[in-house]
């Protein structure tokens, strides 16, 4: 696979922007190697500066759900940008937006629409805080919801520990009010509310986790936190700027049941345009200024671009059959590759919900950060690297998910298990 040109544009990056990227990932360091500077996109296939051409399982870490470049989204970035890119001010499809939102997830009775999914976990944090009154709130460790300070929490050993910075620049205060739980430990939670409960504002959780591989909930476990939330008078958030249109067209609450009081979203309803929202029930979201007391603003916030391209996404994926073409993929190709390293005899886990997909080698049940993080690193960066050179672009990360598209055919999902049955022929088998 030439690379000649990514390199080049990688060294002179290098002196202009931190690591040479403006994301960490990116930059391949897991996974070895530089990273591929990508030209275009098409359908479901990126292709890289020096002319080499992927199937694409990252798709923007997951707003593309229509792939890339889909005709209808085009013209209605395109038909928004002739009439002007932003105004700063009140229109008329922020309102058409929210209402195709509230048709998909009719729990979110009002919603803000912000600029990114950190930004909308953020508020969605402030405004719990000054509903209850209440300061703590607590995260799971392995959830990632954004890099505000008070989420970058390192996640002790135990059962659950109060946090600790995860980052250089984030004070220790800032982190100080961060609880820290395992994923899926509903015993954990209720032992911290037995401490802590009185002061506890909300828990904040992707109910499917993305970003330890994809680990789905544990039966019980979301019904339990909604339990216990509405015990102890506190609220509860699903991070849904991953999962939200992703495991189910109306999201986690749909497909497990469980209905938060706040949902934060992101990806999916900007169509690849850089977008956020936090939302939930009415008497909560009242709070917000200009209507409440809770501040937060965003001179961009509900652009007529942004806005116009989660329109026709919405839209193009609510139609009959389209949302489940995606599921469909996502499904064939883990499945696929897990027969394939059975038959290889390598030890692989391997998770789908909706079109997301994970790959962990590991020969534990992955149910936490813990189990997650038993995953042999180096045999994913093999894994990655002989995909990588037969046309198969996943996440340069071990535990990152996958997503699929709804352009995603058999004919990729052949060239994906073809990729694959090789690769794992070539692991030493475990």
């Amino acid at each position: 696979m030439k690379q000649d040109r990514s390199r080049q544009l990688f060294a002179a990056a290098q002196d202009l922007l931190p690591g040479g990227v403006d994301s960490p990932v990116r930059a391949f360091r897991a996974v070895g190697g530089d990273p591929l500077f990508i030209a275009r996109g098409e359908g479901p296939f990126i292709e890289d500066v020096d002319g080499n051409r992927f199937v694409d399982y990252v798709l923007s870490w997951g707003p593309l759900i229509l792939g890339h470049a889909p005709p209808a989204v085009i013209q209605a970035i395109t038909d928004a940008a002739s009439r002007g890119t932003s105004f700063g001010a009140p229109a008329e499809v922020e309102i058409e937006l929210a209402r195709r939102v509230r048709d998909l997830m009719p729990h979110i009775e009002m919603m803000r629409f912000v600029n990114s999914g950190t930004e909308a976990t953020m508020s969605a944090l402030r405004l719990a805080r000054a509903y209850t009154k209440r300061d703590k709130f607590i995260k799971f460790a392995g959830c990632y919801h954004g890099h505000a300070d008070s989420l970058l929490v390192k996640a002790g050993s135990g059962v659950a520990t109060l946090g600790l910075p995860d980052s250089p620049g984030v004070p220790e205060a800032a982190a100080r009010d961060t609880i820290t739980a395992p994923f899926n430990d509903l015993d954990a939670v209720r032992s911290l509310f037995v401490s802590h409960g009185d002061d506890i504002a909300a828990i904040i959780v992707e109910p499917v986790a993305g970003n330890m591989g994809v680990v789905p909930p544990a039966d019980g476990f979301l019904e339990g936190l909604r339990s216990l939330t509405a015990n102890y008078g506190s609220l509860l958030i699903f991070d849904e700027v991953m999962t939200g249109f992703r495991v189910h067209l109306s999201g986690a609450a749909a497909l497990y049941g469980v209905t938060p009081d706040l949902t934060t979203l992101g990806k999916v309803i900007g169509g690849g345009l850089p977008v956020g929202a936090y939302g939930g029930r009415r008497d909560i979201m009242s709070m917000m200024a200009p209507e409440g007391p809770v501040y937060q603003a965003g001179t961009l916030s509900g652009n007529p671009l942004a806005m116009s391209a989660g329109i026709a996404t919405l839209d193009t994926l609510s139609a009959p059959g389209v949302w489940e073409s995606a599921a469909w993929a996502a499904w064939e190709v883990a499945t696929g590759v897990a027969d394939a390293a059975k038959d290889a005899s390598v030890v692989l886990h391997v998770s789908c919900v909706g079109t997301m997909f994970s790959f962990l080698f590991t020969d534990v049940p992955v149910v936490d950060w813990e189990t997650a993080s038993s995953s042999d690193v180096e045999r994913f960066r093999r894994f990655f690297r002989s995909m990588l050179n037969a046309g198969v672009y996943l996440a340069p990360s071990a535990f990152e998910a996958g997503f699929t598209s709804t352009v995603h055919t058999v004919r990729e999902v052949e060239v994906t298990l073809a990729a694959a049955r090789e690769a794992l022929s070539a692991q030493v088998p475990a």
